[in-house]
């Protein structure tokens, strides 16, 4: 599904990823780990597209195509999500008009109301996004997102950040629901997870991790 090679990339002319190799296979979700500094946020941060991460050299392919130059909007097309580990604040939108224009109002209002019920947002929907939200509020309102989107590839910044005990069995529910991992498995749809506690893996599970140390991958292997 994605393939990374030798991805090198800077953020304010400080380099941050050091021929980075990568990949992921459909249905497969994957955990990375590592200290603060160490690449992981960089590297889906890069993988989206946003344009402060500036690839040197290298290769992102996404189902087969070269992604490495396409702007943010068009990865979200071809079927790439993000949830971020602070998202922001957005007065004067609500979380509800924000799910409409992700779902090109596709997405009917009883499932709006089924995915808000499952992650307690039933309250939320007609507040402005994120504002006054708690962090386990935060993190799920990021995921009521990407039930609307609905990508094939989902990036995860650091789910259970903000987040106390009781909650991160929400969010790792959620995020076994928008996998489809809560009823029959989807194979198509996959995951990257970045976590520094590994708190999450006691409700979601891993198929692989990977350990980023200096901007690079140095270790692979079962997450637990």
């Amino acid at each position: 599904m994605l393939r990374v090679e030798n991805l090198w990339v800077s953020v304010d002319d400080r380099q941050i990823l050091k021929g980075v190799n990568f990949s992921i296979n459909y249905g497969e979700v994957h955990v990375l780990f590592g200290p603060n500094g160490a690449g992981k946020t960089t590297f889906i941060m890069t993988i989206m597209g946003f344009p402060k991460y500036k690839v040197e050299q290298g290769k992102i392919y996404f189902k087969g195509e070269d992604i490495t130059d396409k702007d943010v909007y068009e990865r979200a097309q071809i079927g790439l999500g993000v949830s971020f580990q602070r998202p922001p604040t957005v007065r004067g939108v609500t979380l509800r008009r924000i799910i409409e224009i992700i779902s090109d109002d596709k997405v009917d209002k009883e499932r709006v109301h089924d995915f808000s019920e499952k992650l307690n947002l039933l309250g939320h929907l007609d507040r402005n996004l994120n504002d006054g939200f708690s962090g386990g509020e935060m993190k799920r309102s990021e995921l009521l997102q990407l039930m609307a989107q609905r990508p094939d590839l989902v990036l995860i910044d650091e789910p259970e950040s903000g987040v106390d005990m009781e909650n991160i069995a929400l969010v790792g529910e959620s995020i076994n629901t928008l996998l489809g991992k809560d009823k029959v498995k989807d194979p198509k749809r996959s995951a990257m997870i970045i976590t520094h506690t590994g708190y999450i893996l006691d409700f979601v599970n891993g198929d692989r991790g990977c350990i980023f140390l200096d901007g690079n991958i140095v270790c692979q292997g079962n997450p637990k």
